[in-house]
């Protein structure tokens, strides 16, 4: 096993130190006192400048995504499996003899290094989760160190605007982990939490075998028995904590239930013991009821009681870009920042969004051209099915930072879908042409969701839009 102090006697290089995975990496690296430096191509090109600028002053080095950071052999460059053999800095790292890690193979280390690791998977809200459990954890005292693929709000401060990460003192390391690449099997964790199972980057049977596995290696499993996929798993755990809501034989579980737009109650019972708890959660729809379930196993997994971990939960305000509220424009016009960006997610968003009355405008901007063939026919399907004939699907032209994916055919092909199942929906290439068409549609009591993933500027995109609205 490796151990945190041979992690930081060496430099280490990140490619694309501004991404959702990487940036709470170096984060935490540099917290356990290691030295830090990276590039990206978003700060060679301007986008969300103040990221870098937060980077900068932590003393984190940034040089131009041109081979130029990478100056000894005794660098470990870290670079996603996305990031192709041409970069500049793989290149580089190539002449100097430099060691390369993936983003998933340096996390796993940190996160086995750890005594108690907390991993949490499934195929959708992790990232809640992973917030949810870790601010669980804070508030019991046990000095988490938490890795995220968000900003949890509660750990915000003015020194600290992108917390995605936090470096604690204690024996917990929490962690979302990620089964897109099949990483997820490179972990060892203390407890392992699958909340859910659905076709997302692979085929259901290589997910089934992953989660499986990761199941199968914890010293305890707290698993959703709603899912049937994940109840399917269940068999494979050393020692299980079950959560669900319809579930009778549920260990940890929920009656209840009442949905308002911003938020939730219900009672959690615990049913080993009889007792239950009032649980008042600040972010709304039923899949946060689910996440609540998942952290409250997770934590009750590595001792917290679930009166403590229910508590906590209260005072827990959310992640950036998860149902996040940007704000009511003068006319009355919601607009609301998403992650959403596979059909689970997309949705658990509509499916909040409709639980209430008021017309919806949904923006979807594809996280990629290789995710939209692999999951566009599921996702025009979502938007069909779950929003009525006086809403409105809009998409634009597909994430895209470049490199040699195939660009044939985007979210033209989408729009199309969803028209042939008999929703409505408009497809507008360019994004900034889409908040002008948004802007002239929206009327009193509409809500916007702005929906899609890897790409920061979405946040900036849904404020403009909100500034533009009457």
């Amino acid at each position: 096993m490796t151990r945190a102090d041979d992690l930081t006697a060496h430099p280490w290089f990140f490619c694309g130190i501004g991404g959702s995975g990487m940036l709470p990496l170096a984060l935490i690296l540099r917290g356990l006192g290691a030295e830090v430096a990276g590039s990206d191509r978003g700060h060679d090109q301007g986008r969300t400048p103040e990221k870098f600028a937060w980077l900068e002053s932590l003393g984190f080095a940034l040089f131009p995504q041109d081979g130029s950071g990478m100056t000894s052999a005794g660098q470990t460059l870290v670079a996603s499996a996305a990031v192709e053999d041409t970069v500049p800095e793989v290149v580089r790292a190539g002449e100097l003899g430099c060691p390369r890690m993936s983003r998933a193979e340096l996390l796993a280390a940190l996160f086995n290094a750890a005594p108690a690791g907390i991993a949490i998977g499934g195929t959708s809200g992790k990232s809640t989760v992973t917030g949810m459990t870790g601010w669980i954890l804070t508030e019991a005292g046990r000095d988490p160190t938490i890795m995220n693929g968000a900003v949890m709000k509660n750990f915000v401060r003015p020194d600290a605007p992108f917390a995605s990460a936090r470096v604690g003192n204690g024996e917990v390391f929490v962690s979302e982990v990620d089964e897109s690449d099949g990483s997820i099997a490179l972990y060892h964790p203390k407890v392992a939490v699958l909340g859910n199972v659905s076709l997302d980057h692979k085929s259901m049977d290589e997910l089934r075998q992953l989660f499986g596995d990761f199941v199968a290696v914890a010293e305890v499993a707290a698993v959703n028995l709603d899912d049937a996929e994940t109840r399917a798993l269940a068999a494979r755990a050393k020692a299980l904590v079950t959560f669900g809501i319809t579930a009778p034989e549920a260990q940890i579980a929920a009656a209840e239930f009442v949905e308002g737009p911003t938020g939730l109650t219900a009672t959690v019972l615990d049913r080993r013991n009889g007792t239950s708890h009032a649980l008042a959660l600040r972010v709304p729809g039923r899949h946060n009821l689910y996440n609540a379930l998942a952290a409250i196993a997770a934590a009750n997994a590595c001792g917290v009681p679930v009166a403590e971990a229910v508590r906590a939960l209260g005072s827990f305000k959310g992640l950036a870009r998860r149902f996040d509220i940007v704000g009511t424009s003068p006319g009355g016009i919601t607009v609301i920042d998403d992650f959403a960006h596979n059909p689970d997610k997309v949705s658990a968003t509509l499916r909040t969004l409709k639980a209430h009355t008021g017309r919806v405008i949904a923006f979807f901007q594809p996280h990629g051209y290789g995710p939209l063939r692999q999951m566009g026919a599921e996702l025009a399907e979502v938007f069909a099915r779950l929003l009525g004939p006086d809403d409105m699907t809009i998409l634009c032209d597909p994430v895209y930072h470049g490199g040699t994916v195939d660009r044939s055919e985007g979210s033209e092909r989408i729009v199309r879908l969803i028209a042939q199942a008999g929703g409505e929906a408009d497809y507008i290439p360019a994004r900034e042409d889409c908040a002008g068409h948004i802007a002239r549609i929206a009327l009193p009591g509409d809500r916007i969701v702005v929906m899609g993933a890897r790409d920061d500027t979405l946040t900036l995109f849904a404020r403009d839009l909100l500034a533009r609205l009457p």
